[in-house]
């Protein structure tokens, strides 16, 4: 079964309107890796059922009211550790709530050791139509360093299985930058993802979370920390090995070809507005954020109480609304647009920030052009320090 997404919303561009997403958390892995701070648990499958049924519970009850869902994302953990059946289940409860335009993106994040041929069919049949697949790396020593499960081959051959499934919108995520790695080994990695012949490119520079086994190894001096200046060179060979073969970088840490950007990324990254379910899933309406209790079990005796399984919130004043969808929007390639954000956010939301902006102007690190405004070059190397003066 072929099923093909509309290249409409996928142009990778900053969007004044950039629809509405649904986000779906399944916490669960086989094995959490060494440099993991995300909201994941290793688990057996013992919560897998109870989990599910609060799940879709707490999607047929919820409040928020919205259009259709332009795109939804299952992220995790590993979602594909429930079966299809259990993912369809889920998709048909966001689809009967929210409903789905007849072209929205619909992504599962999977490891290449938890999906084969008929899962993928599977899941096809049930309404997913792009799989993002954690490959990470194609190296075995680097592998071995971030604490994955999975060979080089299993990763290829899952692109593959995919591709046979039917499947026409793949996505692989890559870690560059780690001790383990030589920039001849990265650029094998990336050699091997484009000739498996995938659709989109997320690289990630490997960050040392607190908290975690890679932390530890770091802090006791048993593993040297991350360089940034080799991590600068590692996005460099991305950039130029990836557009070499036709992708196009869309934002920071994402490549893609032509009419393949993620809508959901651009949505994130325009700060639109989505829905968000799952232990620790978070979410965001109009300037408010808020996230869901962590724990699996604690989500699942919430929802099972009849109570809202939501921990906490935030809401944004006007400036900060504007500030954080400014250093958002600048992660894309294309910029922001200077008139349309004006108009979303009011007047006051580029000219107070003016003075910061030509500063940033002056150094070479934005720059503004027909009536966008975006980072060159060489601010995406420090896009973080721009955001934060920003």
């Amino acid at each position: 079964m072929t099923v093909a997404v509309d290249s409409g919303l996928r142009s990778g561009l900053w969007r004044a309107s950039p629809g509405f997403g649904v986000y779906v958390h399944i916490p669960f892995c086989l094995h959490r890796c060494h440099y993991c701070d995300f909201n994941t648990y290793e688990s057996h499958g013992e919560l897998h059922s109870s989990y599910v049924e609060a799940l879709v519970a707490s999607i047929e009850q919820s409040p928020f009211e919205s259009p259709q869902a332009t795109s939804v994302f299952f992220g995790g953990g590993t979602p594909t550790l429930l079966s299809t059946a259990q993912l369809a289940e889920i998709l048909s409860a966001v689809r009967r709530r929210f409903g789905l335009e007849a072209d929205a993106e619909v992504t599962i994040e999977a490891n290449p050791e938890t999906v084969s041929e008929t899962s993928f069919e599977g899941l096809l049949e049930s309404g997913f139509n792009r799989f993002s697949l954690g490959v990470q790396s194609l190296v075995p020593k680097v592998l071995a360093g971030l604490g994955r499960t999975h060979s080089g081959e299993r990763a290829l051959a899952a692109v593959a299985e995919a591709r046979r499934a039917g499947a026409t919108d793949v996505n692989v995520d890559l870690i560059y930058g780690s001790v383990w790695e030589s920039d001849d080994e990265w650029r094998r990695s990336l050699e091997g993802v484009i000739d498996a012949g995938v659709d989109h490119v997320s690289a990630y520079a490997l960050t040392v979370e607190e908290g975690t086994p890679l932390a530890t190894l770091v802090t006791t001096g048993r593993v040297p920390d991350v360089d940034p200046d080799v991590q600068a060179e590692r996005h460099g060979i991305a950039s130029s090995q990836l557009a070499a073969s036709g992708f196009e970088r869309y934002e920071v840490s994402n490549w893609c070809h032509p009419g393949r950007a993620s809508s959901h990324n651009v949505l994130y990254w325009s700060q639109g507005d989505y829905a968000a379910f799952g232990a620790g899933a978070h979410g965001h309406l109009a300037g408010t954020r808020w996230w869901n209790v962590r724990l699996p079990r604690e989500f699942i005796a919430a929802v099972e109480s009849g109570a809202e399984p939501r921990f906490g919130s935030e809401t944004l004043s006007p400036s900060e609304r504007a500030g954080e969808a400014l250093v958002l929007g600048l992660r894309l390639t294309s910029g922001v647009v200077l008139a349309a954000f004006e108009a979303r956010f009011g007047d006051a939301s580029l000219a107070e920030r003016g003075a910061e902006i030509d500063k940033l102007e002056g150094l070479g690190l934005l720059e503004r052009s027909d009536g966008w405004l975006r980072l060159t070059e060489r601010g995406t190397l420090v896009a973080n320090e721009v955001s934060c003066r920003l």
